[in-house]
């Protein structure tokens, strides 16, 4: 597990890259838009692309964790061993909608491949978005399977 989570704090580290860039990136747009008239051709563009692949690399480390949202509502009385097998149980329904998600996606980066679809402004080919998101959707699934199958141990720290 240690393995996983060293790659999912790597995923969360090139997540924050991703959103830094963004962030300058828009700041310097708007700023020579709103000064001197300069703008950078295909901003929204590289926005939607870049915030497209920093969501999944960050689900990774929300699951390994444990930070993605958890509705106790109705297990607050229950057993400690009941909503243990209740969070194992909902680390595996996880980990089969990554899995579906990764091979959906997968499907879709081939097919943008092969269709060699691109954005409109920029002409940015569209599959290197889905190339992005792939490892860090699989990663999330075999995170959620491995807590699914072992429970979860010790929290993680961020």
């Amino acid at each position: 597990m240690r393995v996983l989570e060293m790659l999912a704090k790597l995923c969360a580290i090139l997540a924050g890259v991703l959103l830094t860039f963004i962030t300058l990136m828009t700041c310097a747009s708007l700023i020579g838009r709103n000064t001197t008239g300069w703008t950078l051709v295909g901003d929204f563009e590289l926005t939607g692309v870049a915030t497209g692949a920093a969501i999944a690399l960050f689900l990774p480390w929300a699951q390994a964790t444990r930070a993605n949202i958890i509705v106790d509502f109705f297990t607050t009385r229950a057993r400690p061993e009941t909503n243990a097998a209740l969070d194992r149980l909902g680390a595996l329904l996880l980990a089969l909608a990554m899995g579906l998600m990764t091979w959906r996606t997968t499907l879709g980066g081939l097919n943008s491949w092969e269709t060699q679809t691109t954005t409109m402004m920029l002409g940015w080919p569209e599959w290197t978005v889905y190339a992005a998101m792939v490892p860090a959707l699989l990663l999330t699934a075999l995170i959620a399977l491995v807590q699914a199958l072992r429970g979860f141990g010790p929290e993680v720290q961020a």
